[in-house]
């Protein structure tokens, strides 16, 4: 394992080129030096806080500069960042840092209230620094001097503190026992992945958007690949950013190198994106790559370069890379081969190598590794195992067989789990939560359409006796307690579920069988704007969808359908309606509601400009039509 740290390699860029720009969300700009100071004063709070080596430390704040500067400066006093999605509810929350053992969690003020922490456990994030009132830490001495403005000094800094060998980020992933699980993963892991000469190039001219969630072991990549090598990292400011968004983004930042799921990538050649004829590198990875969308985007785009990657969090985001031909794309796209201090074996169930060409278990080993499970010794012990003449290896669930040519091409898993739009699901976290409403007495949750644009997560119910609520019901009372992503869109309600010979649920029928939603009762004459909303979601959800009050979740929708329901609305009605927007105005008479309002607010005295009415500022923005260059020309 490599004996470098994240704060020690970005401290060596701060030397090489001070004055280069580091990050940059928009509104805020830190150069490289900036950036280093600015952490190196947060640390100094911090440690008076009591944060040191071995602490853990969450962190909630929305994507920018600030977020980046905090994750450093936890770095640098020793301590690991538990990264906290403000999409989650607080029971999830709770239990990840109530499991972590976390000393304090630094975010942005509403965050933190929202989450329901008390002002003892939070330290405030500002675009000053930090919000040290009434925390007693007045007298630490910390500069407060605006983030971005290169004072000329850089302020008491505590020394860095971070170890190679430490832990350095804490992933919660689905656990199949229904409690997630903490992957520990540490810095020479993260510094390894970064540094590796034979990873994906990243260099001083480039800049790498950074608009996963910050839970999404993605934005490892994003961050510190970008900061390691001298890159720049642009930040994308939107919660939920649409493909236009993003696109947005790709051109007013200037970026060359971009990480999407394989999913949103689909969506996105689908579409024709303008996004591929600005980048010079895309990585795809999280499912399945189609090899139909691959050639596409590379027939239109030829100087793209496109890279298939692979990898579980335990072995620090990506394990594999491939990059995609042409010739590739006329079957299987391989996942690829290992890079960096990563190692790839392919063992039968005796853990002996299979002969090659024959479909194994891939086992990971290398300097990549996580750590283990926090607090699961036991978990950790059936999947990190040492191996004779290999060392620590990481079981990974994953089969595979490799190629004459020594790459490796994905065939599926050994268990129930599955990956849902670049998200690891366990089914089995899904179902201990639904068996525990008492409306529920059996549960099986299944991907049906797996692998296609609406694929779903389905959750199979047999209820308990004299109960039957809506589908609808039961999934806001689950969204109470599990992220988005975990709360499955379709619902199908059965007087039993099906057994296999030996007395084991059939997942295959379940997933096989046509999906049964709960409809509303009814319907009603839809308005114009209406029929517009109800047709977009027709196309999205492949069924007629004719009620003004059908609720887009109910029906089985999420948060990538809801993205090409966006992009139709705005080709069809010329209005930007945000996903945040969409989510929280889930009905057809709901978002033709907004959508009236911004149209209405367009053609008023002022334009789109115009202020009149209270609801102006939550209305959508009117957009005159753009010219989108794709596979199929412009349109």
């Amino acid at each position: 394992m490599t004996t470098a740290t994240l704060p020690a390699l970005i401290a060596r860029q701060a030397e090489r080129q001070p004055n280069a720009l580091a990050v940059t969300d928009g509104s805020t700009v830190l150069t490289y030096r900036e950036l280093v100071d600015a952490a190196g004063r947060l640390a100094s709070v911090l440690t008076a806080r009591g944060i040191g080596p071995g602490s853990a430390v969450g962190l909630l704040c929305a994507r920018s500069t600030r977020l980046v500067v905090a994750q450093l400066a936890i770095w640098r006093t020793g301590g690991h960042v538990l990264p906290l999605d403000p999409a989650y509810p607080r029971p999830r929350i709770a239990e990840m840092t109530s499991d972590a053992g976390v000393r304090l969690v630094l975010g942005d003020k509403a965050l933190l209230a929202e989450a329901g922490l008390t002002e003892e456990q939070t330290l405030v994030l500002t675009e000053h620094g930090t919000d040290i009132t009434g925390h007693g830490t007045g007298a630490t001495g910390y500069d407060a001097d605006a983030v971005g403005h290169d004072t000329g000094a850089a302020g008491p800094e505590a020394p860095d503190a971070a170890d190679p060998a430490g832990p350095a980020l804490l992933f919660y992933t689905s656990g199949s026992t229904g409690r997630a699980k903490g992957v520990v993963v540490p810095h020479g892991a993260v510094a390894d992945l970064v540094t590796a000469p034979d990873a994906i190039a990243v260099g001083p001219r480039d800049r790498v958007l950074f608009h996963s969630a910050v839970t999404f072991d993605a934005s490892t990549f994003e961050l510190w690949a970008p900061l390691a090598r001298g890159a720049a990292v642009a930040v994308s400011p939107a919660d939920r950013p649409t493909a236009e968004e993003l696109g947005r983004d790709v051109e007013r930042f200037g970026v060359t190198t971009l990480l999407l799921t394989s999913a949103l990538f689909h969506h996105l050649a689908a579409r024709q994106s303008r996004i591929f004829g600005v980048l010079r590198t895309l990585a795809v990875g999280g499912e399945v790559l189609s090899p139909e969308h691959a050639g596409a985007v590379l027939r239109a785009f030829p100087w793209l370069e496109l890279v298939n990657v692979y990898g579980p969090t335990e072995a620090t985001t990506f394990t594999t890379l491939h990059w995609v031909t042409q010739a590739d794309c006329a079957g299987a796209i391989p996942i690829g081969r290992t890079f960096g201090g990563a190692r790839a074996l392919v063992l039968d169930e005796q853990l002996a190598p299979v002969a090659p060409g024959t479909v194994g278990e891939l086992w990971i080993a290398g300097d990549r590794l996580a750590l283990g499970y926090l607090n699961r010794p036991e978990l950790t012990a059936e999947r990190f195992r040492e191996l004779p003449d290999v060392g620590r290896a990481y079981r990974s669930g994953d089969l595979v067989r490799q190629l004459p040519d020594g790459t490796l091409e994905f065939h599926g898993r050994t268990d129930e789990q599955v990956k849902l739009r670049g998200f690891r699901i366990e089914p089995g976290e899904v179902e201990h939560a639904l068996l525990r409403l008492p409306e529920v007495a059996e549960a099986a949750v299944v991907v049906r359409h797996a692998g296609q644009p609406d694929a779903a997560l389905t959750a199979c119910l047999v209820l308990a006796d004299g109960a039957g609520p809506a589908a609808g019901t039961l999934r806001d009372r689950l969204a109470e307690r599990l992220p988005a992503h975990l709360v499955p869109t379709a619902w199908t309600v059965l007087d039993a579920l099906p057994l296999t010979g030996s007395g084991k649920v059939d997942r295959r029928a379940l997933a096989a069988d046509a999906p049964v939603g709960q409809r509303p009762a009814g319907g009603g004459v839809l308005t114009p704007i209406q029929q517009v909303v109800a047709e977009a979601w027709s196309r999205a959800l492949e069924r007629p969808i004719t009620d003004p009050a059908a609720d887009f979740l109910a029906e089985g929708g999420h948060s990538l359908l809801a993205m090409w329901v966006v992009d139709d609305l705005r080709e069809d009605l010329g209005v930007e309606l945000s996903l945040a927007d969409f989510l929280g105005h889930p009905t057809v008479a709901g978002q033709a509601d907004l959508l009236e309002r911004a149209l209405q607010a367009a053609d008023g005295p002022d334009g789109p400009d115009n202020q009149g009415g209270p609801d102006a500022a939550t209305a959508p923005t009117a957009v005159a039509p753009t010219a989108v260059a794709g596979p199929g020309g412009v349109r």
